[in-house]
């Protein structure tokens, strides 16, 4: 796919969890070209002085009706917090769209969108493009507590949805490995993404019943486009560079221990 480097303006900024989360809704002044859910963008981080490289953010949503771009940032150092410092009007710097996204199904079935805390956010996205295909998704949304599940509203426009906190504070009390939904349903194909830790138990279920499964790799990403080498990965096919041939792999091109 093409790409494009452009500046992109601020259009509203939703602070959540006293500032721990931030929604940027960004606009841009011609039609946004097409960017498939699983892609993401490098944000241009400027007035940082210990921000040097750009950040990847991965593609929360795009409105094609507002032609408004959603990035949905956790705020955890000095480069996430200027972004969550932005005010309407301001302009951000964009690469996009980058890497691989989700495979989308070329017919019906029972599609599954397993995210865990802020590892959710691609899945919306996700979520409204099988929609738009005719197709209905379930998302299991997980995270550590209640604070920590956001965004439920949007997530219901497109699908069911099942919660799972580790304190017990929303839905039922665990991992998203551990909701009951996993043991009442049977699914055609899951879609993951979140920690390590979480995909990699999301994979051994699905591997174990026979189901397809794409998880989305949070690797570091420090240039975006395969020259530093920092985001390789260990597949079937040898190591290779999660930027450009992911971030969204098969289960099956991963060498993970499940």
């Amino acid at each position: 796919m093409k790409k494009y480097i452009a500046d992109w303006t601020v259009k509203e900024n939703i602070l959540f969890n006293g500032g721990e989360y931030c929604l940027l809704k960004l606009g841009f002044e011609k039609k946004i070209p097409k960017i498939l859910p699983g892609q993401f963008v490098q944000v241009l981080i400027e007035d940082s002085s210990t921000t040097f490289l750009r950040r990847p953010i991965s593609v929360h949503f795009v409105d094609k009706k507002k032609n408004e771009l959603w990035l949905f940032v956790q705020v955890i150092g000095d480069g996430t917090r200027k972004l969550s410092e932005q005010k309407k009007g301001n302009h951000l710097n964009l690469i996009y769209p980058l890497g691989n996204g989700f495979t989308l199904p070329e017919k019906s079935g029972k599609f599954l969108l397993i995210g865990g805390g802020v590892g959710a956010a691609p899945l919306l996205y996700l979520g409204a493009c099988l929609q738009e295909l005719g197709y209905k998704s379930e998302f299991l949304l997980g995270a550590k507590t209640e604070k920590d599940i956001l965004q439920i509203n949007e997530f219901g426009k497109y699908g069911k949805f099942y919660i799972a906190t580790e304190d017990g504070s929303a839905g039922e009390k665990g991992y998203v490995t551990d909701h009951s939904v996993l043991q009442s349903a049977d699914f055609d194909l899951i879609y993951t993404c979140g920690s390590k830790l979480m995909m990699t138990a999301v994979a051994r279920y699905a591997r174990e019943r026979g189901i397809a499964c794409e998880v989305s790799l949070e690797n570091t990403m420090a240039c975006g486009i395969g020259a530093c080498l920092c985001c390789v990965e260990k597949t079937v096919r040898g190591n290779v560079c999660v930027c450009t041939e992911g971030p969204v792999m098969n289960i099956n091109q991963l060498t993970w221990r499940i």
